[in-house]
This record gives C-alpha cells, sequence and structure tokens, in this order.
C-alpha cells in the first residue's frame, strides 16, 4: 500500500473515531419508524435516506468540537453562521432560515430540587431535506427519552424532521411548566420564613430573595425569547417545516404562553416579597430604635439628677437633711418606673 494512502486512511480512521465519540445516536426513520442502517458513514446515510421514500436521518451531537463538527456541517451543508452558533453556543431562542436547512435554538432548563437552582442549557436543531441534527450542550436535559417516547408514535413520526423538531420542542416546552411549578413551591416557602412571627436571620433571608430572583430571571431568559420562533412556527410557512404541523405547534406555543405567563407571575410575586422584606426590616428597626430611645430615656432621668447634685453647691435644697439621699435616690426610681409605665402603653418596650 502507498504511505500516502494508509496516512490518509488511518487519518479518516481517526476522524471518524473522534466523531463517533460525540455522536450519541444516528439512525434512519422511514415511515414513522426506525430503520435498518447499512450506511457506514455519515454522508453514505444521508444519501441512503434521501434515496428511500419518507425517509429521513436524525443525528444527535453532545457538545461537539470544531473539528469534530465540521464534517457533520460539510456533508449537510450547514450555514457557517449556523455552525458557529451551534458550536459556541450561549445563544438565545431562535428561529433562522437558510438555503439549505433551518435552524432552531432552544434552552431546555434544569432544576436542581436539591440546591433549588435552575440551570438552563442549550439545543440547537438543524432541519433539511431528510435529515435532522441536533447539537445538545449539558448534561442535564438529555434527549434519550424523547427520541424514544417518539418512536412509539409512529404516526407522529411520519410527518418527518418536522416531528422531531415538534417532540424536541414540546418536551422542552412541558418541562418549562413543571419548573415553573417546583419555582411556586419554593417561593411560598419563602413567603412564608418572611411572614413568620419569629424574626428570621434578615442577611440569610435577603440572599434567599436575591438567589431565586436570580433563578426566576435565568428561567424567564430562556421562555421569554421561545415566543417569537413558536409564533412563525404556527402561522408562518417555513422551509423543510410540513405545514399540517401547524395545529401541534399551535398547541407548544399555548404551553409556552402559559409558561411564560407563569414566570410573569412568579417574578412580580418576587419583587412583592422582596418589597415586604424590606418593609418589615425598617419596621423591626424603627422598633429596635424605639427600644433603645426608652432605654437611653430611663437611663437619662437618673443621669441628670445625679449631675444635677454633683455640682458641689452648699446651698443645694435638702443637702444636709439626713432623708435627702434617700429621697434623691426614690425620685430617680420614681421618674424611671413612671417612664417604664409610659412607654409600656405605647409599645416601646
Amino acid at each position: 500500500m502507498d504511505a500516502s494512502v494508509g496516512g490518509r486512511a488511518r487519518h479518516d480512521s481517526r476522524r471518524r473515531g473522534t466523531l463517533i465519540r460525540v455522536i450519541v445516536d444516528c439512525a434512519i426513520y422511514q415511515d414513522g419508524q426506525r430503520a435498518e442502517q447499512s450506511a457506514p458513514d455519515i454522508s453514505a446515510a444521508l444519501a441512503e435516506a434521501r434515496e428511500r421514500h419518507d425517509a429521513f436521518l436524525w443525528i444527535g451531537l453532545h457538545e461537539p468540537a470544531p473539528e469534530e463538527f465540521d464534517r457533520v456541517s460539510r456533508e449537510f451543508g450547514l450555514h457557517p453562521l449556523a455552525v458557529e452558533d451551534a458550536l459556541k453556543a450561549h445563544q438565545r431562542p431562535k428561529l433562522e432560515v437558510y438555503d439549505d436547512s433551518l435552524f432552531v435554538v432552544l434552552k431546555p432548563v434544569v432544576y436542581d430540587a436539591a440546591e433549588d437552582t435552575v440551570t438552563a442549557e442549550e439545543l440547537m436543531i438543524f432541519l433539511g431535506d431528510s435529515f435532522v441534527v441536533t447539537v445538545r450542550h449539558g448534561d442535564g436535559s438529555p434527549l434519550g427519552a424523547v427520541r424514544h417516547r417518539l418512536e412509539r408514535e409512529r404516526e407522529v413520526l411520519r410527518h418527518g424532521p418536522t416531528a422531531v423538531l415538534y417532540a424536541l420542542s414540546d418536551s422542552v416546552v412541558d418541562h418549562y411548566i413543571d419548573v415553573a411549578a417546583e419555582l411556586q413551591l419554593d417561593l411560598e416557602e419563602l413567603e412564608a420564613s418572611v411572614f413568620a412571627p419569629d424574626v428570621p436571620d434578615m442577611r440569610n433571608t435577603a440572599a434567599r430573595i436575591y438567589t431565586l430572583k436570580r433563578q426566576i430571571l435565568e428561567f424567564r431568559r430562556a421562555t421569554g425569547p421561545l415566543a417569537a420562533p413558536m409564533d412563525r412556527l404556527t402561522h408562518a410557512a417555513l422551509p423543510f417545516v410540513d405545514t399540517s404541523s401547524r395545529p401541534f405547534f399551535r398547541d407548544v406555543s399555548d404551553h409556552l404562553t402559559r409558561a411564560n405567563e407563569s414566570v410573569e407571575g412568579l417574578d412580580r410575586l418576587i419583587s412583592d416579597v422582596l418589597a415586604a422584606h424590606l418593609a418589615q426590616t425598617g419596621v423591626r428597626q424603627n422598633d429596635d430604635m424605639r427600644k433603645i430611645s426608652a432605654w437611653a430615656a430611663m437611663a437619662a432621668v437618673p443621669t441628670l439628677v445625679a449631675g444635677i447634685y454633683g455640682m458641689n453647691f452648699d446651698t443645694m435644697p435638702e443637702l444636709h437633711a439626713s432623708w435627702g439621699y434617700p429621697a434623691v435616690l426614690g425620685l430617680m426610681a420614681g421618674a424611671v418606673l413612671l417612664l417604664r409605665r409610659t412607654f409600656k402603653r405605647r409599645g416601646w418596650l
């Protein structure tokens, strides 16, 4: 064998091995069910899918590196701008139409019940002529369950690549509603702690409020911008999207509206809880200041009397009387008791 040919073969083998590591699943679907795939590589599998009737190729990738995704992008003719977005991630939910593909960005969210945190991940979907390529960033929302569920729904899968886009969008949006319900429970617990009769640690409560507010903001960044792409999928004629799928996307859009309304409600409620917490903090500080002022007033009266009798004038009243000292002490105690009773009635103590 020629040395250059052998070198190219080993290089191609290494490239295929590297690509296999990032491919989560690769399958051809025909007539709504998974078909036997005889093609050994991506280009042959795509050609096989296009030769079959009502078939398409679905490849799922997980956090590919640029050199790993380069072969896929060349085989499917993906637009360089969409490829750049898919590799760099950190995108807003959006839908973009290119000559040879449709590019959709979704942001699945993952709720950690132990830490009470919301993490937004990213899912990029390329739709084209007889193919679907999904690129997932993050480990919290695997697509295997969606793929298996879709494979059991043959009537839906018959719609081709559009069915994959619908199933992924529906799964992501439905999970939004579940996460919103979890955040609602966290907010109710936080609200109860703010209005608890015993005085909580104000600094800890404020930190919890701001942490939850940041989680809701992160959640809102995932759900809000998705409304426009869902509206386009519901009403506009888009390439590579079956027009008969509009009722399905309309259902997803309705669920997304519910999720957005829940997020808006959570955002308003957390702002109200924060305002109530700050108001309660001010009230507690005023109570503390009243108590301090009351004790200072009770301490000031004996100090005033003691200061007057400490001026060492010889002609001061009752200075030489035997009962003068007890009388002054009684005056001090009486004044303090009178002030204490007055402050008690007014609720200062």
